[in-house]
């Protein structure tokens, strides 16, 4: 099937939101894609200057031209303030188009695209496992079908619009994430991504300083359920109540994972195999099949179910499943294990971390065989007024789970959790705080011994993969 042809005609009408004007230029103009990043701007592409936070793409706007841009999607009365000449940008073969909103304009592209590219979509939303989830519902799609997925974590209300432009290509499949921190978000991404497949995957406590509870951000990832028909089907996780409690309402067909209750895919018996992953027998409307799933821990055996139940809605055989998941290999720094020279192990978790996720891989680490078992917990950001009782209960599972050292490593919540942990039982001489990952790499490297399990896990911002790339250096 020949690709979807992205001409300046076929811009300006799906842009008709934003009121889309054509001010310079040929509308038979084609591009090869679409950037808002003049660092990464391709000849051909087309420019969309965005405006941001912290910057604004119409002050690139006229650089992008200059360096060879197919064109500039750029806000109304751009071109005369700016003292662009209309007639040098189309002697030159490109064009311009003024609307009143570019972030509308790019949504709208996108859901046009969307539309007319005819893929099935497939959308994952969730607190945690979402990358995961994708990445591994992509692998087992691509047994039968052209696949493609959402570039990185490109899941908001921009990021999202860049990814479903590559639909242009007419694949007959694409899986994509849908990010959010405030409510309101994931009901726009659903709009224009209009997914015939919906994934949630569970609920917790990211991004809760900006919620007032828990439930509330249960709320937020229910609108995943909005704009739907009866052709719709949501895939949800049957071990999370919160979910359970709001998926009634969905208008289209629903189908069920989990591990701990009853479920159209559930694990039925599950064997722990430390960092060596999990063993579980898998029983479906499609019949049995025994997963051997290579990646840690059972939050992972749940996004592997989750992807199994996309999976079989696009009539992949159950044993084409299994085949695929044996093959898996996890995301870079979302539950790699790395062995070191000296004979040590890491489970790198640093992409990110929420308390339940943190306490999942803390469960994961209490069970690996090993001489130590060492954490190295990042402080969890964007916990609002909870964060240092949360810090304080992981404080607490560390104890719990009779982890032999931990590093706290951040401000004061991390202070909270390190704490906690002694107050918990650990010894004090078992507990380090730190303020930087550089500091808890530094004190890390000159205890670690042969056969040790070390677990680094935390927030973005606080850069614990830090910790991880000091280890694969001086001890690998």
């Amino acid at each position: 099937m020949n690709a979807l042809a992205l001409s300046a005609g076929y811009v300006v009408a799906s842009m008709r939101a934003a009121n889309a004007r054509l001010v310079a230029g040929n509308d038979g103009r084609t591009f090869d894609g679409v950037s808002i990043d003049t660092r990464t701007l391709k000849s051909d592409d087309l420019f969309v200057a965005i405006k941001g936070e912290r910057f604004d793409g119409a002050e690139f706007a006229a650089a992008a031209l200059e360096r060879g841009a197919g064109g500039a999607i750029v806000p109304r009365g751009w071109s005369a303030g700016a003292g662009v000449a209309a007639a040098e940008v189309a002697e030159r073969g490109s064009v311009i188009v003024e609307v009143d909103d570019t972030t509308l304009a790019l949504q709208a592209l996108a859901h046009a695209v969307r539309r007319d590219s005819g893929t099935k979509v497939v959308a994952i939303t969730g607190s945690a496992g979402k990358t995961t989830t994708k990445e591994i519902a992509a692998e087992l799609l691509a047994a039968r079908y052209r696949v493609i997925r959402n570039r990185g974590n490109f899941n908001n209300h921009i990021g999202l619009p860049l990814s479903l432009i590559d639909l242009r290509a007419r694949p007959e499949a694409a899986v994509v994430e849908l990010g959010m921190n405030h409510s309101g978000e994931i009901s726009t991404l659903v709009r224009i991504a209009e997914p015939d497949v919906r994934v949630w995957t569970n609920v917790g406590e990211a991004h809760l300083g900006f919620f007032a509870s828990v439930d509330a951000i249960a709320d937020a990832k229910a609108e995943i359920l909005e704009d739907a028909d009866a052709a719709t089907v949501l895939v949800a996780n049957a071990d999370d109540a919160r979910i359970v409690a709001r998926i009634a309402r969905f208008s289209g067909r629903t189908v069920t994972f989990g591990i701990d209750r009853a479920a159209d895919v559930r694990a039925t018996t599950v064997i722990d195999r430390g960092i060596e992953g999990t063993v579980a027998e898998v029983t479906t409307p499609h019949g049995r099949a025994e997963l051997n799933v290579p990646l840690v821990g059972r939050a992972n055996l749940s996004n592997v179910l989750a992807a199994t139940a996309v999976a079989l809605e696009f009539d992949v055989p159950l044993d084409t499943v299994a085949e695929r998941v044996a093959r898996l290999a996890p995301a870079p720094h979302r539950g790699e294990v790395v062995r070191l020279g000296n004979g040590a192990t890491v489970i790198d978790d640093s992409y990110n971390a929420n308390p339940t996720a943190t306490k999942r891989a803390l469960e994961v680490l209490s069970k690996a065989a090993g001489r130590r078992r060492i954490a190295v917990i990042g402080e969890m950001l964007e916990l609002g007024e909870q964060s240092i009782g949360l810090h304080e209960d992981v404080g607490r599972e560390v104890a719990n789970q009779r982890i032999d050292l931990l590093f706290a490593v951040g401000g004061r919540p991390a202070r909270a959790l390190a704490e906690s942990a002694v107050h918990a039982g650990m010894r004090s001489n078992a507990v380090q705080y730190v303020e930087t990952s550089d500091a808890a790499a530094s004190a890390l490297l000159g205890l670690v011994q042969d056969g040790d399990v070390i677990l680094v896990k935390g927030s973005r911002g606080i850069r614990t993969d830090r910790v991880v790339e000091r280890l694969r250096t001086d001890r690998g």
